[in-house]
């Protein structure tokens, strides 16, 4: 059984392939699942699991999750849902998981060398996109814009491949892997290519300074992800190689074509609680994870 801790956005499709029963926590235990505090029924999930996820941020105190209930955690296999951001600024080259740790948040920092003490599997993610969380639907809700930055470029994953890299490092070895695609590329071009997908002129550009603070720290750091240790040691290849073909997909079920009969109700009888809660890993809409 696998217990995931902080079943949000990407957790749930991790969940939904998942081999085995899965019990997920939430911050108040809606829809099924168990609440984070409830340290009895926490324990016993605990107990009866062979593998454990994390995929809830650090706070002011350190890893919640490891603080609270490392402890109990014995043997079992161990992931956990970092962050390239763990990286910092490589003023555009290229960063590979041999890279220092030396991002911005110190906490983001702390937290992933902690799971790497621990023999985890710490899947290292730049931006997340996927079904109702990306640049599509940014532009179609006309919540998308540009901004001119020379040479800034940012890497990306769909959420799909996210939960096949996860998969594959079920017998993989512990240690740090970066789960990105393969072609890292400017969130202009990205805007700009949703746009013709949807019909629609490209996004506006507006000043850096325009934006909030969090929108401004999406332009602090400038670095291209390297995937090749997770293609080589877990036999993981994206299934969408570049933002072109996630958003290819994405556009395809935003607008399937017409069929001449109604698609079948969806199945009853899940195996896991589905929910709406926030993915523990911060994202804007404009698929920045860090």
């Amino acid at each position: 059984m696998l217990v995931i801790f902080g079943l949000g956005y990407t957790a749930e499709r991790i969940a939904a392939r998942w081999p085995d029963a899965v019990v997920g926590t939430t911050r108040d235990g809606r829809n099924g699942t168990l609440r984070f505090g409830d340290d009895a029924a926490v324990h016993a999930a605990i107990g009866a699991a062979t593998h454990i996820l994390s995929s809830v941020p650090p706070g002011d105190d350190g890893d919640p999750v490891l603080n609270r209930y490392g402890h109990a955690f014995g043997d079992r296999w161990l992931g956990y849902l970092s962050s390239t951001g763990v990286y910092g600024d490589a003023g555009g080259g290229w960063v590979d998981e041999a890279t220092p740790v030396a991002g911005r948040r110190a906490a983001r920092n702390a937290a992933d060398i902690a799971w790497l003490a621990r023999g985890a599997r710490v899947f290292r993610l730049p931006g997340i996109y996927g079904p109702d969380r990306s640049p599509l639907t940014r532009v179609s809700d006309g919540k998308a814009h540009r901004v001119d930055v020379p040479g800034q470029v940012f890497s990306r994953v769909h959420v799909d491949d996210i939960a096949s890299g996860v998969l594959a490092a079920i017998s993989a070895p512990a240690g740090a892997y970066n789960l990105a695609d393969d072609l890292p590329a400017s969130h202009n071009r990205v805007s700009e290519f949703a746009a013709t997908l949807l019909g629609c002129p490209p996004p506006p550009f507006v000043p850096l300074d325009t934006l909030s603070p969090m929108g401004r720290s999406f332009y602090a750091e400038n670095r291209r992800v390297a995937n090749g240790k997770a293609k080589r040691v877990l036999g993981w290849a994206p299934t969408y190689p570049t933002y072109r073909e996630g958003l290819r997909a994405l556009r395809a079920m935003m607008s399937p074509t017409p069929a001449s009969t109604a698609p079948a109700p969806a199945k009853s009888d899940q195996r896991y609680p589905s929910n709406n809660v926030e993915s523990s890993i911060a994202m804007t809409g404009t698929m920045t994870l860090e």
